[in-house]
């Protein structure tokens, strides 16, 4: 079976803002070509990103250059044990004049939401994020305030402190598209890095590449025009659905989670130059959607076991479907 080539005119204007916006910002976040390939898929796909990594690795400074590519809003939020729900949501304060509340908008009204260091916050602040990563919404005094769109959270932890944190639940990571390390640079990257920030750092030259409008356009296309075979979602179901009766898995990952890899699968297939889904590319793409979904039984987390190694081993007993399709 063939699937009919993207158009001339998706290819030339939609494709190029995801590649325009993946080479914009690989030039300040050097050596990090897949990473940066997998955020803006996330983006593409609707979903947020949840970057767990020691600091110093460039997580912010990815978050700063995808909202200058874009020419969208970008708000930054330290997360701290002190924070309360309304200094993410914001606030109805009542105006003496008019003598009526008037709601001021906190930081959640953003087109690009970095929550730096998620995890210090208490429960209770986390929480305020849950509504808006899913219903892209916040509800404050009975009144339901539409987020932007684009709405795209990019939340970072540091997974080696362990003090003065609060383990993010299940509710809040399952509504993460995905989660990534972004990890050390090689030698060579790294002297790069300093030496291309010798006098300046290059985020100054960071201008918008793409219309948000072609973004918007862009993520409606990707659902449409991108074929995923039964086989293949059959495929994705039955990997979701393993790590569910996985051994070493107390609770596995939930149905959002096979939308999450199908809708995943698509936004890269797009980004790749892609008619299709490919049973490969699932294989690829499958632990940065499910591996932070699950919860090991603890006798597996004391013998060492990862959610990585479940995913591994799910992925190694699932049978492959073999796609009909070719571009």
């Amino acid at each position: 079976m063939v699937v009919k080539p993207l158009t001339e005119s998706l290819m030339t204007i939609e494709k190029s803002a995801s590649e325009q916006i993946i080479s914009n910002i690989s030039r300040v976040v050097i050596g990090k070509d897949e990473q940066v390939r997998r955020v803006v898929s996330a983006l593409l796909a609707g979903g947020h990103v949840l970057l767990e990594d020691v600091p110093g690795t460039g997580k912010t400074m990815l978050a700063r250059c995808l909202a200058r590519s874009l020419d969208i809003s970008f708000n930054r939020v330290q997360f701290t044990p002190d924070l309360l729900p309304s200094d993410l949501t914001g606030v109805s304060v009542f105006n003496q004049k008019t003598s009526e509340f008037e709601f001021r908008e906190g930081p959640l009204f953003a087109g690009v939401l970095l929550a730096d260091e998620l995890n210090r916050a208490t429960p209770r602040t986390q929480s305020a994020l849950l509504e808006a990563m899913e219903e892209r919404t916040v509800s404050i005094d009975g009144k339901t305030y539409e987020l932007p769109a684009p709405f795209f959270v990019i939340a970072t932890q540091n997974p080696v402190e362990q003090q003065g944190v609060y383990d993010l639940p299940e509710a809040q990571l399952d509504r993460f598209l995905i989660r990534l390390e972004l990890g050390y640079t090689s030698n060579s990257e790294e002297r790069r890095m300093v030496e291309a920030q010798r006098d300046y750092h290059p985020i100054n030259d960071i201008s918008a590449v793409a219309a948000l409008e072609d973004l918007r356009r862009e993520q409606n296309e990707v659902r449409e025009v991108i074929t995923v075979e039964t086989n293949v979602s059959d495929y994705i179901v039955r990997l979701v659905s393993a790590t569910r009766t996985h051994r070493d898995v107390v609770l596995g990952a939930s149905p959002r989670a096979s939308l999450a890899l199908f809708r995943f699968c698509q936004a890269r297939a797009w980004i790749e130059g892609l008619n299709f889904v490919t049973p490969d590319m699932v294989k690829q793409l499958a632990s940065s959607v499910l591996s932070h979904r699950l919860l090991l039984r603890p006798q597996a987390r004391l013998g060492g076991t990862t959610p990585l190694d479940v995913v591994e081993q799910v992925l190694n007993s699932t049978d492959v479907p073999v796609s009909r399709l070719r571009s």
